[in-house]
């Protein structure tokens, strides 16, 4: 029996590869426009950094990680989410000495061990911008403008952005005591999660997903309602750029994201168009402990994620058609052997001049070949043969239209790329 790939992860084909460059042109364009630098880190990371990072409450630490020991006996694990790992480049990497604030941004797979359904896989792809060393509402503004461009730029029209604040370490110790003598007398019908989450982390509580803890959750104390002074003010700061910027939101008490390390801002685009969906198309919020935790100085950090696969959900649910790129401009066919060291070193002037062309591989027949590059989406095709070569010349055939054009074999090269308007 054939060897398949593992549940949960899957093949991107040739065939659909073109859907990923559309999406990673918008994502890199946007990123460029507004002075986010790409950073690339390892698949794999020392397992105390999302612990640490990330929260040994969250269930991605709890349930989802892909964790082994390498021959040496360390724990690693393949990286579930990207803003860890960034914030121990940063850090690593002496980045707190250049300017602030640092702006990145990263694309690529994860890792994560859950359900697969519909939008959810166990190795996903991931964009994320971060912005490290910016304290105020106005970097939290940029990202969500971000993230509204590239969903305009996607064709989306109906997406619902809510924001919410879960406050900072100075207000957040009374807060979850409030949340313990809420939840006190409910321990009893609560899940094993929700009972783990109470004393280290109760805000997390609010987060869980099973419908015995939702019902619970009615009436629970919200974090926006117990903020101080300085995050309140920062939230004010957050909706007044929004407004200005035209960005619409509603405000979402109930959101808090699924990390531990997010204080303050917390935001989540949802999708009015795909229900099935059943959560956000994307999400992210502020993280001015993480470097902190990480080992680094203290640093504001802010930042979001958005799956790659869940965009691709939105993109076909709107009916947005994604342009086939075309084939290569020309397929050299090939009518006797003598003239194959020819139209060899001719396909290769051709590639050299920055144009796409092919040549039959399998000595296939001239029938043959006319139907593979039909099927390459050859835009032209000229066959060679005996004849050609003694006459030095031969038929460029559009195939499109069928047009044909005498070509000079020995000037080909230069006169092919007036013909598709390439300057020299």
């Amino acid at each position: 029996m054939p060897i398949q790939a593992p549940k949960g992860t899957r093949d991107i084909l040739p065939a659909d590869i073109y859907r990923w460059h559309y999406i990673e042109s918008i994502i890199r364009g946007l990123c460029k426009s507004y002075g986010y630098r790409e950073i690339r880190v390892p698949l794999f990371e020392h397992t105390e950094l999302f612990s640490r990072g990330v929260g040994e409450t969250t269930d991605i630490v709890q349930k989802e990680m892909y964790t082994f020991d390498d021959k040496a006996g360390r724990s690693l694990t393949l990286r579930p989410e990207g803003t860890a790992g960034v914030a121990r480049a940063y850090i690593e990497n002496g980045m707190q000495a250049q300017p602030a604030p640092q702006k990145l941004y990263y694309y690529g797979p994860m890792y994560r061990y859950e359900n697969v359904q519909h939008g959810r896989y166990r190795e996903f792809w991931q964009f994320g911008c971060e912005v490290l060393g910016a304290p105020g509402p106005g970097a939290d503004v940029e990202l969500i403008s971000i993230l509204k461009a590239l969903f305009e730029g996607a064709g989306f029209t109906k997406t619902d952005l809510r924001i919410n604040s879960i406050g900072c370490p100075a207000c957040r110790p009374a807060y979850h005591k409030l949340l313990r003598a809420f939840f006190e007398s409910k321990l009893d019908r609560l899940c094993a999660d929700c009972k783990g989450r109470f004393e280290r982390n109760p805000l997390r509580i609010i987060d869980c997903k099973q419908e015995r803890c939702k019902q619970e959750i009615a009436g629970a104390p919200m974090a926006l309602d117990h903020v101080c002074s300085d995050c309140l003010d920062h939230f004010e700061g957050l909706k007044s750029g929004l407004s200005e910027l035209g960005i619409a939101y509603s405000i979402d008490k109930t959101i808090v994201r699924g990390l531990d390390y997010y204080t303050r801002t917390v935001f989540e685009f949802l999708s009015e168009n795909v229900k099935s969906l059943g959560s956000a198309i994307c999400g992210g919020g502020r993280y001015d402990g993480l470097i902190g935790l990480c080992g680094g100085p203290d640093t504001p950090g802010v930042g979001f994620s958005v799956g790659i696969e869940r965009l691709f959900i939105e993109l076909d649910s709107y009916g947005v058609k994604i342009p086939e790129p075309a084939g290569p401009d020309i397929f050299v066919v090939v009518a006797a052997a003598p003239v194959k060291t020819f139209a060899a070193r001719l396909v290769d002037g051709l590639r050299r001049a920055g144009l796409g062309a092919e040549l039959d591989l399998n000595a296939r027949s001239v029938k043959a070949q006319m139907k593979f590059a039909d099927r390459r989406n050859a835009v032209y095709t000229v066959v060679l043969g005996d004849d050609e070569l003694s006459r030095g010349s031969a038929e460029l055939r559009k195939m499109a239209d069928g047009t044909k054009t005498e070509m000079n074999l020995n000037n080909f090269v230069d006169e092919f790329k007036n013909i598709i308007k390439i300057p020299n």
